[in-house]
């Protein structure tokens, strides 16, 4: 299995199964002195981890990480920086019964159809039990853009059709934690919460929307054709499972405005030049132009819901699948971590490519 590696200079590299016995990501391209901050890492997870309300997954790991290689007196040593995630839960018997048939919406067939043989402990390798370890990598990068001013914050704006109707501007993102399900709006929170309680007692799931604002990214990040800041942002956002769209800007939106109305007029503020408006989110021509970079990140509903479903297995034969094992009935409370850490791996990634 190739395609293990994200980033050119900043390079990390993810291993480990949902089930198997650890997960963990070794991160090399890393400057030697820089602050190792474990309690930054640490939050982060927690904030990623299973078990952690009443809206997510049964699943207990106190997300506990081992820094095996790299970092000697809390600083990093410029050699390798390898992070080790045990699966203290895991339960690999809970998908015995499911080991022949294919999951609707899952990797199942795929990674069978592809490798002929596949980890069916709960995806194995295509679990999103894999992205702590990208959390782990992605708050260490996110440590260093804070010691640069660089502030990364996601949020919960939408899930099903429940949505905040106020753009990122006029929302205070400090409240983000205080709801479980990670919104800064208390009433489009509550209503959130009560939507993912009903299904979750009824064994559905539905999806929902992450947005994400990076602020005082400097000007000049971003290379013109392949690796456009923007280009770079989306691959490391559809490495996330679930994720089934992302846009930046005025997006998807913008299509319904002219060329008028959406064009970003420059401006001198404070002696410096920028933008009236920011329908760019921040990218122009692949390039970061100084303001703030914001985007949004669409999750699928939870392919594995508790109801029965119509499936093949193997051998072709119709069955019936009634899942089992733990899960979240939505993923997006738990997934905005994920997003502020694989967005914090790119810019930092490019700011060393530029050599700031």
């Amino acid at each position: 299995m190739a395609s293990n590696t994200l980033g050119t200079v900043f390079k990390v590299t993810s291993f480990g199964e949902s089930h198997g016995p650890a997960i963990g990501v070794v991160i090399d391209g890393c400057k030697a002195g820089i602050p190792f901050d474990e309690s930054f890492i640490s939050k982060q997870l927690q904030r990623r981890r299973p078990g952690q309300s009443a809206l997510t997954t049964d699943r207990k790991e106190d997300e506990k990480f081992s820094v095996i290689s790299g970092v000697f007196e809390g600083k990093t040593t410029g050699t390798p920086i390898c992070i080790l995630i045990p699966n203290t839960d895991a339960r690999p018997a809970d998908y015995e019964a499911m080991k022949n048939v294919f999951r609707p919406s899952h990797a199942d067939y795929t990674y069978h159809t592809k490798y002929g043989v596949r980890d069916y402990r709960g995806g194995g390798r295509s679990s999103a039990r894999v992205t702590a370890g990208w959390v782990a990598a992605g708050a260490f990068a996110q440590s260093i853009l804070a010691q640069k001013g660089i502030i990364i914050q996601a949020y919960v704006s939408q899930v099903g059709n429940i949505k905040i109707s106020k753009p990122y501007t006029e929302l205070n993102l400090a409240d983000t934690d205080a709801s479980s399900v990670r919104c800064p709006d208390k009433e489009a929170a509550n209503a959130m919460e009560a939507y993912i309680e009903q299904l979750k007692s009824q064994g559905n799931s539905t999806g929902g929307m992450v947005s994400c604002v990076i602020k005082n990214c400097p000007a000049g990040l971003g290379e013109p054709l392949f690796d456009k800041l923007q280009a770079n942002l989306a691959k490391a956002m559809f490495s996330i499972n679930a994720v089934k769209g992302f846009d930046y800007g005025s997006g998807f939106e913008g299509v319904g405005l002219t060329g008028q109305q959406h064009n970003d007029e420059f401006v001198s503020a404070q002696g410096k030049i920028t933008t009236r408006t920011n329908f760019s989110g921040g990218i122009q021509g692949g390039i970061s132009n100084g303001n703030d970079i914001y985007m949004q990140v669409a999750f699928k509903p939870v392919a594995t819901i508790a109801t029965p479903q119509r499936s093949l297995n193997t051998d072709g034969e119709e069955v019936t699948l009634e899942a089992k094992g733990r899960h979240d009935s939505c993923v997006v409370p738990r997934a905005v971590p994920i997003v502020e850490s694989m967005a914090a791996l790119v810019i930092y990634d490019h700011l060393l490519m530029a050599g700031i």
